[in-house]
């Protein structure tokens, strides 16, 4: 795969990302919010079994199984991946597909922000403005008329920082084991079990709604959750960090064109201008480290993506 098909392949997964935003709300129709996330995640962790377990015959050959201190890193992948996945399907009950596909765009500033808090990693100068930029363009995308948000908004905001979190680590955890099929199905696994049980002491599951449900569970579950993430790590070992982040962050523009087309969902002006800014802040974040460092810092990033595989 060259690098042209690895960015086609990226935006293939835009596009699966973002319709499932329409997919995540119609599901609602017959199942609680958490119900729908314990299914669809279940559903992927499925389909991706079999190469985990081919992953896993592999480590096992070479005397290089998991040891318990990487099961522990991806159950808590699995649990932040559950919050959410959970929190955002919460909050899609009370806003529209367009909100919450922009205000979940939020975890990409933030990732280099909680870097810096948590991992003490030194962001780049455009981490500030672009992150308050971010804050301005959700006031905006609310209607711009007061400060309050709608309680569907706020749950997803909350989401993306369990997003941002997850991203923070997940490179982590896959770098140290050395199997991305397995660390993909454990943690689907994790969120799926938890999600499930927590509907369980909240939510009313029952067969019909489970029926009514199906065809978004599935959609949710074989191409968001299976394919979309799958194609995600198949996609980024051929192509550069800096168009990767910038291909994935138009799941955003994808999730409010089909809110648009199959939603009938609308943005005013001010809605248009406050997802324009998000956008534009999601880009610039990405793209203004390569600025100065030049061809030589894709040069040396990508010789460290190629060592953390072992390549």
């Amino acid at each position: 795969m060259n690098r042209s098909q690895a960015n086609l392949l990226l935006l293939a997964v835009a596009v699966i990302w973002g319709s499932a935003f329409v997919a995540q709300a119609v599901g609602m129709a017959g199942v609680g919010p958490l119900t729908f996330t314990g299914m669809r995640f279940l559903l992927g962790s499925a389909i991706v079994l079999p190469l985990a377990w081919r992953e896993w015959r592999r480590l096992s050959l070479r005397d290089a199984r998991p040891r318990a201190s990487d099961a522990l890193g991806v159950s808590t992948l699995g649990v932040l991946l559950m919050l959410g996945a959970g929190l955002q399907q919460i909050g899609i009950a009370s806003t529209t597909v367009t909100n919450a596909g922009f205000l979940t765009a939020l975890y990409v500033p933030l990732v280099p922000l909680l870097a810096w808090l948590i991992l003490r990693t030194r962001p780049h100068w455009s981490v500030w403005p672009t992150s308050l930029g971010c804050l301005a363009g959700t006031w905006l995308l609310s209607g711009a008329q007061e400060i309050d948000l709608m309680v569907g908004d706020l749950w997803v905001i909350a989401s993306s920082i369990f997003w941002a979190l997850h991203v923070l680590f997940v490179g982590r955890v896959a770098e140290r084991i050395a199997a991305p099929f397995l660390v993909a199905c454990g943690q689907f696994l994790v969120c799926g079990v938890i999600s499930l049980l927590a509907a369980g002491l909240g939510e009313t599951i029952t067969l019909a709604g489970i029926r009514q449900a199906g065809l978004p569970i599935v959609y949710a579950g074989v191409f968001s959750v299976a394919i979309g993430f799958t194609a995600q790590v198949v996609g980024q070992r051929y192509s550069p960090p800096a168009d990767a982040a910038i291909i994935l962050s138009a799941e955003t523009v994808f999730a409010a064109l089909f809110g648009f087309l199959l939603m009938g969902d609308r943005l005013s002006a001010s809605g248009m201008a406050g997802c324009t800014l998000i956008l534009g802040c999601i880009i610039v974040v990405q793209i203004a480290p390569l600025t100065r460092a030049g061809p030589q810092f894709r040069l040396d990033e990508r010789s460290r993506q190629d060592d953390a595989r072992g390549t």
